[in-house]
């Protein structure tokens, strides 16, 4: 089996960078939606970045932004991969030269094969639960919902945590998992603890 990649994200403090770094994780991402309790202002998500070393993706989470505030991080992150959790479309989060995946908020009569097709330059397609706001809602959606043959590297979120980590790799098998609250202390507050078992428990899936 290939080796399932880790997104830790909503990170908020340069302790919680330092802990998904040495626990293993493949990805960081630093939150630019202002309605989220763990939002990051440009000031603090690019000392947060001068803190991942070579080798793991610094990964910048947007919802519906206007082309001039990306612009904006962009020229004070050093941001390898775009995330947008909006209703962008595939020309919106292609338009800034980076590297994007693209968000579906999933729930009964959501057409995932429509929703790839009409996003067909994303890297990948990060799917998520359906709730009110935009992630980070500790919520499992029901990946019976995944159809089969979806030709696309998937990454699975929504409510995912140490103790369901392990099931949901094994059920779905997906290019990679992303969490925040499942990891959290508090909202925004990673726990060191947390993260080391939710890689864990990634790794034990993986075999």
């Amino acid at each position: 089996m290939p080796r399932t990649r880790i997104k830790i994200c909503g990170l908020t403090r340069p302790e919680d960078v330092v802990a998904a770094v040495e626990s293993g994780a493949d990805a960081i991402g630093l939150v630019f939606y202002p309605p989220s309790p763990r939002h990051v202002s440009v000031a603090r998500a690019a000392e947060l970045a001068a803190l991942v070393p070579p080798f793991v993706t610094t990964v910048g989470l947007f919802v519906n932004p206007e082309p001039a505030d990306v612009e904006r991080v962009l020229t004070r992150v050093p941001l390898q991969l775009l995330q947008f959790h909006g209703d962008e479309s595939d020309a919106e989060c292609g338009r800034y030269g980076r590297r994007w995946i693209k968000a579906a908020r999933v729930r009964q009569g959501v057409d995932l094969v429509e929703f790839c097709a009409s996003h067909p330059s994303a890297s990948a397609i990060l799917l998520d639960a359906f709730v009110e706001g935009y992630g980070g809602g500790g919520k499992v959606f029901d990946w019976s919902l995944i159809p089969e043959g979806l030709n696309r590297r998937l990454i699975l979120s929504g409510g995912l945590d140490p103790d369901n980590v392990i099931e949901a790799v094994r059920r779905v098998r997906p290019w990679a998992v992303d969490v925040s609250s499942g990891v959290e202390s508090g909202k925004g507050i990673k726990d060191a603890a947390r993260i080391a078992a939710f890689i864990a428990g990634v790794r034990d899936a993986d075999g």
